[in-house]
């Protein structure tokens, strides 16, 4: 068995003669590659995160087990030639594979498979050797088909770091994209798109229940909060680390779907969504880096900082969409006449965003952050001169030797001072250490912000504008946080809680977007005067919202606690 470490990066048409001329500049291997992937019927494999594969690479046929590594761009690789396309289980027993294999209660079958033209080629950097491979081909499942156009930079021998500079270093100079999903993931899901259109196209369902643009769409759909599990006897690093990479997950693969690495010049598989989901996997970055603050070492302040301005490029779009889909119709019914809303942004804005350079970069740097490589350029050595004092003169603070007073000579300083200095010591007792564990440590920052938030909370009818929002985005950040430490949490302690702070950031919420709303329809009075319907009817309801947020908050004190 062996650890595979290697990123991989799509690339989009546009960039692929550049890439295959960058490619060319060394010896260049090129290679024919067909691969079979097998599963159960009901994806055994995929739910336990095993990928297993015959490849037939020119004439030789390998077989492939691959299981998760100790970090996201790690796999743990088990290779076997084989004499042809014969799938050979027993190579597995007395493997970390075995018990998957063993548990397995349905025959395995072929789900999807992939065709490619691979060329190959090895690059030294000053990290490392790096093996770049360069494939172009398709995915094929059932009657469907996905183009493949992605670059792997996987380690050969060095530092981890040198698949970083390299990877880096193309994304910048030909746009290439991250995307978080391997060929067994996007294989595994275009086989279940295929079954289910297949199913819907057999005539066994009813034609009036029969939606395939829904099912399409699933395939790209988007990417909401997932589970962090964290346990008890990590430490602080090792917590931030493992909320880190759900975060990044979450941002990174909103953002391959809003840059279109499937469907460009297709179709557009991004939307307003995927735009929400990636603004809140950055809050929810945002919120960590504030509850291990001072605990453990946050990334770098320039990774920290760069990001606050692709969040705030991203935010018209969700904005909008709630404008129109649930305000508008809520305010025509009342009586609003028809107003024109010009789009601030669309997804296509957003998608031309995250496909861009400078988001790319930033997501590779927070990446290689988050498996612990620094990509940082070394310090150069600092030297320091230091001065000796002319012998003839005296040091400060000493006695002036031209002055022969009693006083100088009574000094404890004075070298010309007589007998034995005494001094009073104290023997050496350590304090004694109280190490709290990770579930004391953020349990309490936790109840840090919760007494905040209900300090400011129950007076929520005294805050002003801008207080009410910083109020908002605290009650959110706990939210987040207490998301992330549910599994160091008791459950039965955790439901009421959940539930009252849920209700609060429901009706912050409501208020923010009415909020955002009536400026909009501030600046459209001029030219649609019956906009001035609109901001009554707001400022109405954001009355009614104050109470029921006063009251919100009162039912969140008296909540039974989450901790002891």
């Amino acid at each position: 068995m062996m650890a595979e470490q290697e990123l991989k990066l799509a690339v989009p048409k546009h960039c692929r003669r550049a890439v295959a001329k960058e490619l060319a500049r060394g010896t260049v291997t090129q290679i024919a590659l067909r691969a079979m992937y097998f599963d159960t019927i009901n994806r055994s494999l995929v739910s336990k995160k095993i990928s297993l594969r015959l490849r037939q690479e020119g004439r030789q046929w390998v077989q492939t087990l691959k299981m998760l590594g100790e970090h996201v761009l790690s796999r743990l690789e088990l290779n076997h030639d084989r004499p042809g396309p014969i799938l050979d289980l027993s190579v597995y027993v007395g493997t970390p594979a075995e018990p998957a294999l063993a548990s397995l209660t349905e025959p395995l079958q072929v789900c999807y498979e992939t065709v490619v033209k691979r060329a190959l080629r090895k690059i030294r950097t000053k990290q490392g050797t790096v093996e770049v491979a360069y494939d172009l081909g398709y995915l094929n499942a059932g009657q469907l088909s996905l183009p493949i156009s992605e670059v792997e930079f996987e380690l050969v021998s060095g530092d981890l770091s040198a698949i970083f500079h390299l990877g880096k270093k193309w994304q910048r100079s030909f746009g290439l994209i991250y995307d978080a999903r391997s060929k067994a993931e996007r294989g595994d899901r275009l086989m279940t798109l295929a079954t289910k259109l297949s199913v819907a196209n057999s005539g066994t369902v009813a034609s009036d229940s029969i939606d395939s643009s829904k099912d399409i769409a699933w395939f790209w759909a988007q990417r909401g909060i997932g589970p962090v599990l964290l346990k008890p006897e990590m430490d602080i690093a090792a917590a931030l680390s493992r909320v880190t990479a759900e975060c990044l997950d979450q941002i990174a693969r909103n953002a391959a779907i809003l840059a279109e690495v499937d469907t460009a010049n297709i179709c557009r598989a991004g939307t307003p969504d995927h735009v929400h989901q990636l603004r809140v996997g950055i809050r929810r970055l945002r919120s960590a880096w504030s509850m291990f603050n001072g605990l453990t070492a946050l990334p770098p302040m320039a990774l920290r900082e760069e990001i606050k301005t692709h969040f705030s490029q991203l935010g018209g779009t969700r904005d909008d969409d709630v404008l129109r889909e649930t305000w508008l119709p809520v305010l025509e019914a009342s009586g609003q006449p028809p107003i024109k809303l010009e789009s601030e942004m669309t997804a296509d804005n957003a998608g031309e965003l995250c496909a861009g350079r400078e988001f790319q970069s930033w997501l590779l740097d927070m990446l290689a952050w988050s498996i612990g490589v620094d990509l940082s350029p070394p310090s150069p050595p600092v030297s320091i001169a230091l001065e000796a004092a002319p012998l003839n003169e005296s040091a400060p603070g000493a006695a002036d030797p031209a002055v022969g007073s009693a006083s100088s000579q009574n000094t404890p300083f004075d070298d010309r001072a007589t007998g034995n200095l005494q001094a009073q010591i104290i023997p050496l007792t350590p304090k004694a250490i109280v190490e709290l564990t990770l579930t004391q440590t953020l349990s309490t920052k936790l109840k840090k912000w919760h007494k905040r938030v209900i300090s400011e909370g129950l007076h929520f009818d005294k805050l002003d504008i801008e207080a009410r929002h910083e109020l908002r985005k605290r009650a959110k950040r706990l939210r987040y946080c207490l998301q992330f430490c549910e599994p160091l949490l008791p459950e039965n302690r955790l439901k009421q809680y959940r539930k009252s702070l849920a209700v609060v950031q429901d009706v912050l919420g409501e208020m923010n977007d009415l909020s955002v709303a009536s400026e909009r329809f501030e600046g459209l009075k001029t030219t649609q005067p019956h906009a001035w319907f609109a901001v009554g009817w707001i400022a109405s309801r954001l009355e009614v919202l104050t109470q029921d947020a006063m009251k919100a908050f009162k039912d969140l004190s008296g909540a039974e606690r989450f901790w002891r």
